[in-house]
């Protein structure tokens, strides 16, 4: 049911980790709350490239290995909750908390088994950060990039929210399409035909199926 949508998340995911290029030792993205939203992007994706070709681990796909890389370099830049209640729409409220909390964890474990099948495919591919024109005090902003993946440029444009922990990426936009819009539209189909519990027990599903592959 969520195979279209699952193959656009993954393709998201390959671009962004394929965000920067690596000509010299990242920098330490440790108090990312003080750095602009630009900064952050391109700092982020500097040390995810980084980690990547230097460990050689890493770029042979070791499941436990990527796995941990994914929870500790890409997760805590991404807000899950808001990422989560976007995509599940107006069917938040109608939600239990116990109901939001599964959405959160399931959803979470998705996009967690997007990005570790994504490191794999880091290469040599660039980025080109574009003009950013966002007012100062502007607390949702979006940061343009183009990736050059084999001299052709792909857009990939980051949505984030400045958070009491500083700016969160809370939507990616992979050639013209939000990601979270996508989702919402299928979450919307799936919770319309077997309500709440039945997206919950999809989503599940698809990260069971995800977890018994990677074995």
């Amino acid at each position: 049911m969520l195979r279209r949508h699952f193959v656009a998340l993954s393709l998201s995911a390959a671009v962004l980790l394929a965000g920067a290029p690596a000509l010299a030792p990242a920098a330490d993205v440790k108090g990312a709350d003080t750095l602009s939203p630009p900064q952050l992007i391109e700092s982020m994706s500097n040390e995810i490239i980084h980690d990547v070709q230097q460990d050689p681990k890493l770029r042979s796909g070791d499941p436990e290995i990527v796995m941990q890389f994914v929870e500790e370099k890409i997760l805590p830049h991404l807000d899950f909750k808001k990422i989560t209640q976007s995509a599940v729409g107006r069917y938040w409220r109608e939600a239990t908390p116990s109901q939001r909390s599964a959405l959160e964890q399931q959803f979470k474990q998705l996009l967690v088994y997007t990005y570790a099948g994504a490191v794999k495919q880091v290469k040599d591919q660039k980025v080109k950060m574009l003009p950013y024109r966002e007012p100062a005090n502007a607390q949702e902003v979006t940061v343009r990039t183009r990736v050059i993946n084999n001299g052709e440029p792909l857009q990939l444009d980051y949505r984030l929210e400045n958070t009491p922990a500083g700016w969160k990426i809370i939507d990616v936009n992979v050639m013209g399409i939000w990601l979270v819009d996508n989702y919402r539209s299928v979450f919307a189909q799936e919770i319309g035909q077997k309500g709440i519990d039945g997206l919950i027990a999809t989503l599940k599903e698809k990260n069971q199926n995800l977890a018994q592959a990677k074995g």
